[in-house]
């Protein structure tokens, strides 16, 4: 444990070695967005606990509607492909070598570590299953839940790939490049949920995976193509703020951001327009916003955590279930214990899984340590391991989604 005059020392140092010309704004907002994800999986992903000791997967909300507005807030992704279109276009301003390089560049970053935790899980399932009885229930839910979040860097890799397309659009409509995302997923909306759905088919919602996220992705873009300032930003926020009001009061969207379980509609998988609403709201805020906390962010001792952050920005998407998970799986064994392996249908389930909140977060930070190196270039791995690596990584979603 450091004293409070290492850590001053600390802290001064990160921010003595801050370049001049870093955006501190923008990394601020991407940790606010990171920090949302565990907090929200961590908060609105609850256990039940069966006969046979197996761990299920349930959540508040489908006790608690009263928390949807919780997931306002905390469904910040938004915000972070709005941060990620900003910083992929300054990127690609400054790239080197070719547009195919740089793409390629960007997706092996994004790759490494998403083989690196499914590949060690699936190196983790027959010895919890085989060397320490762990039930194949739990295992199943524990799958389910660190393949969760990885769609998104999936979804996240296809839209990084766009950036040289988003450019040109950004450059021919400059602000209004968004406009049609926002409107093919309307177009989508209404024929899913309109007087002729019964006639759609299911695969329909489908369409609405690419335009949904690539839309505050594009805004970004064009945010940092100058071709998103304070007036359109006052749009964004006044107009998404109108259209979010209506999708919730007139056509009766459901509120929660997150799926419940046991509700037939969704708004985030793939994302609706009330998702797209959100993001409106989001990008408008945080754009006016930006100078303000580039002000706060000055203070070495808040801008030393955002650095930590986003230096383990693929650490904490990819392994904060895993954390969440080291401490719920020997809990089943203890059998029901509340907010944790309780279900999540009472106040005091609340108020019991904020206090285990600080645990899931030290085990993450005990986590990053081993899988921080996931992260770096593999230069001393070679093919036969990188295949098996990949092999590995196959066998463990191929479990988690299908067998």
């Amino acid at each position: 444990m450091k004293t409070p005059a290492e850590l001053a020392k600390l802290t001064a140092g990160i921010d003595d070695r801050t370049p001049a010309h870093r955006d501190r704004a923008i990394d601020g907002l991407r940790a606010l967005a990171l920090l949302a994800v565990p907090t929200g999986h961590w908060l609105l992903g609850g256990f039940t606990l069966d006969t046979g000791g197996g761990l299920h997967n349930a959540s508040p909300l489908a006790t608690f509607g009263s928390l949807a507005p919780a997931s306002w807030i905390l469904q910040m992704l938004g915000i972070f492909f709005l941060v990620g279109g900003y910083s992929s276009y300054l990127s690609f301003q400054r790239r080197k070598g070719s547009t195919r390089q740089w793409t390629a560049g960007r997706l092996r970053r994004l790759g490494r570590p998403v083989f690196g935790v499914t590949a060690v899980w699936a190196l983790l399932l027959p010895t919890l299953h085989y060397g320490l009885g762990v039930p194949t229930t739990t295992l199943h839910t524990a799958s389910t839940l660190v393949v969760q979040p990885l769609w998104f860097v999936g979804v996240y890799a296809v839209i990084t790939a766009l950036t040289p397309y988003c450019v040109r659009a950004s450059r021919r409509l400059g602000f209004w490049a968004a406009a049609p995302l926002l409107g093919s997923v309307a177009v989508v909306d209404f024929l899913r949920y309109g007087p002729h759905a019964d006639a759609m088919p299911p695969w329909l919602s489908l369409l609405n995976l690419l335009p949904g996220w690539m839309f505050a992705y594009q805004l970004g873009v064009s945010w940092a193509d100058k071709r998103l300032g304070r007036r359109e930003a006052w749009l964004l926020l006044a107009g998404g703020a109108a259209l979010f009001a209506a999708l919730l009061l007139a056509f009766h969207y459901p509120a929660s951001m997150v799926g419940v379980p046991g509700e037939s509609r969704t708004n985030s998988h793939p994302p609706s327009l009330l998702v797209l609403a959100l993001a409106t709201v989001q990008s408008g805020a945080a754009i006016l916003l930006r100078d303000r906390l580039a002000r706060l962010l000055r203070r070495p001792a808040l801008w030393a955590p955002v650095v930590i952050v986003n230096l383990s920005a693929m650490t904490i998407l990819c392994w904060h279930q895993t954390a969440m998970l080291a401490a719920a799986v020997p809990a089943s064994y203890a059998g029901e214990i509340p907010g944790l392996t309780t279900a999540p249908d009472t106040a005091g389930w609340i108020l019991a899984r904020l206090a285990w909140m600080p645990l899931f977060a030290g085990l993450l930070v005990a986590i990053a340590k081993p899988a921080r190196p996931l992260e770096t270039p593999w230069d001393r791995v070679g093919r036969v391991r990188r295949a098996a690596a990949g092999v590995l990584a196959a066998g463990f979603v191929y479990f988690a989604l299908v067998a």
